[in-house]
């Protein structure tokens, strides 16, 4: 006991001494926050009273506050009260309009409807493709910008009001009024014809589950593109109806998608795996930020195969979903990287309707690890950096597999996308000139084809392609190709270090070769480039899951899933810690 007490004493004063040190930094930093916010008080006091004009206060301190939180993460913002319906459309995915994406067409110079949602007040009352936006009740929308059209086409659910469009024609033309109701809408309309649609707004909400279906082999698809309120309740109905048509196994594609609510994230998982599992812990600096999210419901099927297709673009949600599955090994995860979001946000409401959307904490996911990708480092104006591999700590998943945090989820099976070549890149990139070209050959295409074929059956005919290929090469359609970029690199170089004088013909001779040929190029890509056009086609008739039922024909991603589905020994395999391989 004797030899004890000075150990005791020992502890006691190094707690002490700890305590009193931590007492001493809190004070030294409440201490430092007074200092610079009256710093920041006095300093708007001086230049509100002495500055040579007059200050807007409202953008003066908005300023501020946004410099502010540039010098933390970027997932920290703040929205001023005029800016609250984005956050909350951000947060729920609804908002009140008429459900279309609308474009500026570069030929005519106004705002153009480009794609309208199947089931929503645009497509109910017969807007289409190419739509030329002239008024909106009595305010005339000719020459706005696309922001300007947005914002008036939303508002109340509920409120009614006259959209005056023209259809047909690359130019606005004076004709007639004529006024259209829904009974109306599937008459034939002459080009140029300017007409009045009556519509009511609604609230709108994106479609979290834009497709799904069945592929060959009993291998059902889900295509999960956010996750918004309650879409849970939609990825549910869709894996009930497919198990009704036989599905077997499952490929859950959760490319391009950056996540949304964490509670709905839970819910999905919950349905592989079952009741009373810990998936997510969050822990921050106070203690309402530290929670635990546990699994409450019966799954609906804890055993069959299940492939989860992710990418660089998988974010958040996305990632605690992919990353719990993962980590309980009930999916084998396949694709690329994900993007590596391992921040929570919630919203805190500031005076006078504001709100801030604000990092208060990290998600753990069931192996202990965090995938948070970036340190953001709050000195020096927000420095961040990549964590790089040889900081970051290794983990293990329920069978013992080796799983690491700090950079996103690595999948089991690596497996990348189609690069894009580069001339249907400048095809199909919105807000180029070049984009023209196939946005009215399928505008074209839609009014002279009042229906075509079902999705997994449609395709353009070789006279269709020459069509398009034709108004390519017409339309002086121009592209900077990688191979003349590489080339003119490679030259500069060369000039530089002095090996070009005595390679010059060979140089020449390169160049002779990598001449600019437009039909060749077009041939040479035919397939990615009518696939792109084929979806685009698709999307005016059988809207999003047109177009992604048609894309499943030829994803290679989805290909290998299928391939690794149908290989059960394979499928099990992954999922056994390497010493059982």
């Amino acid at each position: 006991m004797k030899r004890l007490l000075p150990i005791y004493i020992i502890m006691c004063v190094s707690f002490s001494l700890f305590a009193a040190e931590k007492k001493k930094e809190e004070v030294n930093h409440n201490f430092e926050v007074t200092r610079q916010l009256e710093t920041f008080t006095q300093a708007y006091k001086y230049l509100d009273m002495m500055y040579v004009d007059t200050l807007d206060p409202k953008a003066t301190v908005e300023g501020g506050i946004r410099a502010m939180l540039r010098t933390l993460d970027p997932y920290t913002e703040y929205y001023p009260s005029e800016e609250m319906k984005d956050l909350k459309m951000m947060i729920s995915g609804k908002y009140a309009g008429i459900g279309a994406i609308i474009k500026h067409d570069l030929r005519n110079k106004n705002v153009v409807i480009d794609e309208p949602y199947e089931g929503m007040p645009a497509a109910e009352a017969g807007l289409k493709k190419g739509d030329i936006i002239l008024a909106i009740d009595d305010s005339s929308m000719v020459g706005k910008p696309v922001s300007y059209v947005s914002s008036r086409l939303r508002g109340e659910p509920g409120s009614t009001f006259v959209l005056k469009i023209q259809r047909g024609g690359d130019e606005i033309v004076a004709k007639s009024d004529k006024t259209v109701g829904k009974n109306d809408k599937k008459q034939k309309q002459q080009k140029g014809e300017i007409l009045k649609l009556k519509i009511t707004r609604k609230q709108i909400q994106l479609p979290s589950v834009p497709y799904y279906g069945m592929l060959p082999d009993s291998i059902g698809y889900l295509r999960l593109t956010q996750f918004t309120d309650d879409c849970a309740r939609d990825v549910r109905r869709a894996l009930v109806d497919m198990r009704h048509q036989g599905m077997q196994s499952l490929v859950l594609d959760l490319r391009g998608n950056g996540g949304g609510s964490l509670a709905e994230a839970i819910k999905i998982v919950n349905m592989f795996v079952p009741k009373g599992l810990t998936l997510v812990t969050t822990k921050g600096k106070i203690k309402r930020s530290n929670k635990a999210w546990v699994t409450e419901q019966e799954p609906l099927d804890t055993l069959m195969r299940t492939v989860m297709l992710v990418d660089d673009n998988t974010a958040s949600a996305s990632e605690i979903t992919a990353g719990s599955l993962q980590d309980l090994d009930r999916a084998v995860i396949m694709g690329m990287r994900t993007f590596g979001k391992g921040l929570v946000q919630v919203p805190v409401d500031l005076p006078h309707g504001g709100s801030l959307k604000l990092t208060t904490s990290k998600y753990y996911i069931p192996s202990g690890r965090c995938i948070q990708a970036i340190n953001y480092k709050h000195t020096n104006g927000g420095y961040k950096e990549h964590i790089p591999d040889s900081l970051t700590h290794e983990f293990q998943t329920k069978n013992g597999r080796k799983v690491r945090d700090g950079g996103g989820i690595k999948p089991d099976v690596e497996s990348k996308a189609d690069s894009l070549p580069a001339i249907a890149y400048y095809l199909s990139r919105s807000g180029l000139d070049s984009t023209e070209v196939t946005f009215r050959y399928v505008v074209d295409y839609v009014r002279s084809h009042e229906t075509i074929a079902q999705p997994l059956d449609f395709s353009l005919t070789d006279e269709e392609w020459t069509q398009y290929k034709e108004r390519v090469k017409s339309s002086g359609f121009k592209y900077d190709r990688e191979t003349k970029l590489a080339y003119d690199r490679l030259v500069k170089i060369a000039k530089l270090e002095g090996y070009y004088d005595d390679a010059t013909e060979e140089f020449e001779a390169l160049k002779n070769k990598l001449q600019h040929n437009l039909e060749r190029d077009l041939e040479r890509n035919r397939k990615v480039l009518q696939d792109m056009l084929e979806d685009d086609i698709l999307t005016a008739y059988y809207y999003q899951r047109g177009a992604l039922a048609h894309g499943i024909r030829s994803d290679k991603q989805v290909k290998k899933a299928c391939e690794l589905l149908k290989d059960a020994e394979r499928y099990h395999s992954i999922l056994k810690p390497s010493k059982q391989k």
